[in-house]
């Protein structure tokens, strides 16, 4: 499989400036921010939206200084999200590094958070790119609802399929959509075209999201289960699947475990075990490995070149990444 660095290519020299541009749109006149902003941006990740953004951008055009504008806002809005996340979920850990409300408390975090996110809002309209962020804003609010759907849905622990992708498309998709959406419209493309690289990034949002449940089933680095959305009480798509084919009492056994006994590692194991005897990663790869192709044949209807290479790459990497 290409390393990350190899998919980079066509977009490298772009990638370097635009870390230069991201770490001065956080820049801020009081110091306490201004620390924890560099905190944040020691955290960086695979860089893999903005690489969307870039990518979608050759793909439709050209890479212009819309586009740089319309990475950042995707990235200032994206990790306000997970600074409040965090404060939400109660984290101490992202990415290896303390959480920004374990290190200065909540109050902090929420408040760095908002910060970010007027970053965002004051960046888009001092250069008038009122479509970018339109089409942010919409990721956000799609973000805000799936998190808040799946709050509801998940005190059942006995949802149905359409209603695990409805949250996950919310959820996860809409932001990769949003990079994808903000790449082609910096690029001067179409309402329709615009659409359609939406179209593509949902879909590879949610194939992105199904391969994050397979992992959930393999193994850490010495070998043991993980497990970690059962102990979180998350329902997915392989335990989804597996639920809906079994006998009613073993349903309600394996519901009973998820809910009262997920910190107990022996009946996590039966879980994974209870999932992985009933064909529910076949299953979930199966569709994983649907949604791949439905994004591969909308790149189909691109010209041939370096960025829709790229963007297949990508989209690969995805589903065949190992952690």
């Amino acid at each position: 499989m290409l390393k990350l660095k190899e998919i980079q290519t066509p977009i490298a020299k772009e990638l370097d400036l635009f870390e230069t541009r991201f770490k001065e749109s956080m820049r801020s006149s009081v110091p306490l921010l201004n620390r924890i902003t560099q905190y944040l941006i020691k955290q960086k990740g695979k860089q893999m939206r903005p690489m969307f953004v870039f990518l979608s951008a050759g793909l439709c055009g050209n890479i212009n200084d819309s586009t740089y504008r319309g990475a950042s806002l995707v990235e200032l809005l994206h990790t306000a999200s997970l600074v409040h996340d965090d404060v939400v979920d109660n984290a101490n850990e992202r990415r290896g590094f303390f959480s920004i409300n374990a290190l200065w408390k909540n109050k902090v975090a929420v408040l760095v958070g908002d910060f970010l996110l007027s970053k965002g809002l004051l960046l888009s309209v001092a250069s008038n790119e009122h479509d970018l962020l339109r089409i942010v804003s919409e990721a956000v609010e799609e973000m805000s609802e799936g998190e808040l759907l799946q709050i509801e849905k998940a005190r059942r622990l006995d949802i149905e399929e359409s209603v695990y992708f409805e949250i996950i498309k919310k959820k996860t998709a809409s932001l990769i959509a949003s990079c994808c959406a903000c790449g082609a419209s910096s690029a001067g493309s179409s309402p329709e075209q615009v659409n359609l690289l939406r179209t593509f990034g949902e879909k590879v949002g949610i194939a992105f999201q199904i391969k994050d449940d397979l992992f959930d089933f393999g193994t850490d680095d010495i070998g043991k289960p993980v497990g970690n959305d059962i102990k979180e009480k998350k329902m997915t798509l392989p335990l989804i699947y597996a639920l809906k084919h079994t006998s009613t009492s073993e349903k309600r056994r394996i519901i009973n475990l998820v809910r009262n006994h997920s910190e107990n590692k022996e009946k996590v194991a039966e879980v994974i075990s209870f999932v992985r005897n009933s064909g529910g990663l076949d299953y979930a790869e199966k569709k994983m490995f649907a949604y791949q192709q439905e994004a591969f044949d909308i790149l189909a209807t691109f010209p041939d070149n370096e960025y829709r290479t790229g963007l297949q790459q990508l989209v690969r990497f995805t589903t065949e990444r190992n952690k």
